[in-house]
């Protein structure tokens, strides 16, 4: 049994680290071939190492490198050892990929519409291609789309590997530690304010606009990645009919589910209640179904972003 266990954990490990070359590697294609040459900045130090790489012309993994090994170090030395070893080989690995591919692509813009040069066509409003000399006819939402779908997939498997963003994250839980503020709020405003460099930088209003609707599609992409395609609902059913609904639920529905006994605050009589979660079909099912078992029960229906255990998916091993 034991032997089973380590070569299971053994493949999870594997697949762990697939996740993370893989999605490093995705996360140097979004900043250097969609996010950079549209000097967009969706938060993190690869988004401030985009505004910097633009005005002062050096690598935008060395800017970032300069910025993730200190705040890791301070990181760690004010919040403990929080940063796993995963974090750390997710740190090297962004900068290798983006460090290579920077080197050999350049900060050329993938989507384009078309070769276009002043002299072949002087109607058409372009912009200069960063440090390369050329010129372009930028398609800024597509390419805005594409950038967070690519980011959300890179940053959702580099999550599902079990490493975290690190970065300016990091800033996030420093002061989330001093000023109690909730660290979602933290990670909000320091990615806005790094976002606001582009406006600063280039003093065009797009540029933070854009850079935020990247972090908007991305955060929805990690989503998908990381909890999956399924959508879950929990229902807490307060029924008269409790052997009716329940027979439902393990005959028809196929869950299981939670029986809880509570107390009416009217009348202070006792109550049975139902917990059960359900796929969106399942849940639909049921409601359906409700209205003719018992009319006049009471239903709370709720969006369940993770459900761990039996059924579902299982638990994590560390």
């Amino acid at each position: 049994m034991n032997f089973i266990d380590s070569k299971t954990k053994l493949k999870q490990e594997i697949f762990a680290y697939i996740l993370l070359v893989v999605g490093s590697a995705l996360f140097a294609v979004g900043d250097v071939m969609f996010v950079n040459p549209y000097l967009m900045a969706p938060g993190g130090t690869y988004g401030l190492s985009n505004v910097f790489n633009t005005l002062w012309p050096w690598k935008i993994s060395l800017y970032a490198i300069c910025m993730d090994v200190p705040l890791l170090v301070i990181g760690t030395w004010i919040l403990g050892p929080k940063f796993g070893i995963k974090t750390i080989i997710s740190t090297a690995l962004i900068f290798l990929f983006t460090f290579i591919l920077e080197s050999t692509w350049g900060y050329n813009p993938v989507l384009h519409d078309g070769a276009i040069t002043a002299a072949n066509n002087p109607d058409l409003v372009m912009v200069p291609i960063p440090h390369n000399g050329g010129w372009f006819q930028p398609d800024y939402f597509l390419n805005t789309v594409v950038a967070g779908i690519i980011y959300g997939i890179a940053i959702g498997m580099i999550f599902r590997s079990g490493a975290t963003s690190g970065g300016s994250d990091i800033i996030s839980m420093i002061l989330h530690k001093y000023t109690k503020i909730s660290l979602g709020t933290l990670v909000m405003i320091v990615d806005s304010l790094i976002t606001l460099t582009t406006f600063i930088a280039f003093g065009d209003i797009r540029l933070p606009i854009y850079s935020v609707i990247v972090i908007f599609i991305e955060g929805k992409v990690i989503d998908l990645v990381v909890d999956g395609m399924k959508s879950y609902k929990t229902m807490f059913i307060v029924t008269d009919e409790l052997e009716a609904v329940r027979d439902y639920i393990l005959n028809e529905v196929k869950r299981g589910g939670t029986c809880l006994t509570g107390t009416g605050l009217y009348n202070g009589s006792e109550r049975k209640m139902i917990y059960v979660t359900l796929d969106r079909a399942g849940m639909i099912k049921l409601k359906s179904a409700l209205y003719h078992i018992d009319p006049n029960a009471f239903v709370n229906i709720m969006e369940s972003s993770e459900i761990l255990g039996t059924g579902f998916r299982s638990l994590p091993t560390e």
